[in-house]
């Protein structure tokens, strides 16, 4: 019997790790990809143990964990450098069942697509979805410029801004704005160290974490109106945020401005009927974009892949599984997606009294220990594979999540 086909549109993190998943339970996989390259650019991305378990199921957690920066103790300051909150990341693993760990995002984008077969990945390859199938009839087909694939399953994995999911529900209304933008930088290291750190100021936010190579991954965030955009970005976070308690001048300071990255950040905060139609899935931003303000957003499509090859195994009845991966994924991103559009909020604030009473809020609920802060991500970080995670130690190699490295 062949292999049933599965064509993947897009090659972020989860419709290659979609792949991969699908490739090992044996599905013959094609990932269509528009760019003329896998992600050269991009910054850091921080993984929790929820992502790093659903990375253990197809054997590259440990090597992820490798690769990656455990994050230390730091916490939450003012701009003019006050601790409000402080961090504590082996209450984090304790409670969580591992650490949060950074690398970059295109090293994590390598790796995944390293496990596919050669000539799986078609890059320079825009795809159009131009029939999502019927589950109990007619194959899904996507066409490219000079291709058409015929297939048992396509997997929609383009983005916030989603032809696919267009196609499969035009009714909704997509993603809205969620009033603020973002930049991401990676820098040089400063040749010192610091204590990693999220800074909330009046509607802004800073971040500066280390990587493992020394270099440092810093991100930002700031109320703006929707495609608000400055010749040069660079200038931009300096004045609003060079006057920020160290080493977020050192930072600005060391960024090239030709690689500064700026986002406005939509997401959809009005949730999809279902994952799915016909012989077609969604995954990842096209599924549910989400804020980032949890950190989730590449941790919830790396779930979703493996928690989509978990219900479609070949020779499974292909309905069944795609009604029971969105009846899995949709309740509980619907949830992660309200709860970063919350926090967002709070981050958004702008007058003084209200910045104000935030932070005299996270100052008290820090005092009360490690734990009442991490509450947060209850139900979250503490998530469990479908299947048995750990993958690794089948090839004699691997840890739990746990050990420290």
């Amino acid at each position: 019997m062949p292999e049933p086909r599965a064509v993947v549109i897009g090659s972020g993190i989860g419709g290659l790790t979609a792949a991969v998943a699908l490739h090992r339970s044996g599905w013959q996989v094609t990932v269509l990809e528009q760019a003329a390259s896998l992600e050269p650019v991009g910054a850091g991305i921080g993984l929790a143990p929820n992502g790093q378990r659903a990375l253990d199921v197809i054997g590259l957690g440990d090597d992820i964990r490798e690769l990656s920066a455990w994050q230390g103790d730091g916490g939450m300051r003012t701009p003019r450098g006050r601790w409000l909150a402080r961090t504590n990341s082996a209450a984090a693993a304790e409670r969580f069942g591992g650490p949060l760990v950074l690398l970059h995002r295109a090293t994590l984008v390598d790796r995944i697509a390293a496990l596919l077969p050669a000539g799986a990945v078609h890059t320079a390859s825009a795809a159009r979805l131009t029939d999502p199938g019927a589950a109990d009839g007619r194959p899904a087909r996507v066409t490219t410029a000079d291709a058409e694939f015929e297939a048992e399953l396509v997997v929609g994995a383009d983005g916030i801004h989603s032809a696919v999911r267009t196609a499969l529900f035009p009714a909704h209304q997509g993603p809205a704005y969620s009033g603020f933008t973002t930049w991401r930088v990676v820098v040089p290291g400063l040749g010192r160290p610091f204590a990693p750190h999220e800074t909330w100021g009046a509607g802004t936010l800073w971040g500066t974490q280390p990587l493992k190579d020394g270099r440092i991954y810093a991100y930002a965030a700031a109320v703006a109106p929707a495609g608000d955009r400055a010749e040069d970005e660079k200038a931009q976070l300096l004045r609003r945020f060079g006057d920020w308690h160290d080493p977020v001048p050192a930072v600005i300071a060391a960024a090239d401005p030709r690689q500064v990255l700026r986002n406005d950040v939509h997401h959809l905060i009005d949730p999809l009927p279902a994952f799915h139609s016909g012989r077609t899935v969604l995954v990842g931003d096209s599924a549910h974009a989400m804020a980032p303000t949890l950190g989730q957003g590449g941790n919830q499509a790396i779930e979703d892949g493996i928690v989509l090859a978990h219900h479609l195994a070949p020779g499974a009845e292909l309905g069944v599984g795609l009604a029971a991966y969105s009846a899995d994924r949709l309740p509980r991103t619907t949830a992660v997606v309200r709860k970063a559009a919350r926090v967002a909020r709070v981050m958004s604030l702008t007058s003084r009294p209200a910045v104000a009473a935030r932070n005299t809020l996270m100052s008290a609920v820090s005092r009360l220990g490690p734990g009442v802060v991490l509450r947060t991500f209850d139900g979250i970080a503490d998530w469990q594979p479908p299947r048995r995670p750990y993958a690794d130690q089948a090839h004699g190699r691997g840890h739990s999540v746990r050990e420290a490295p």
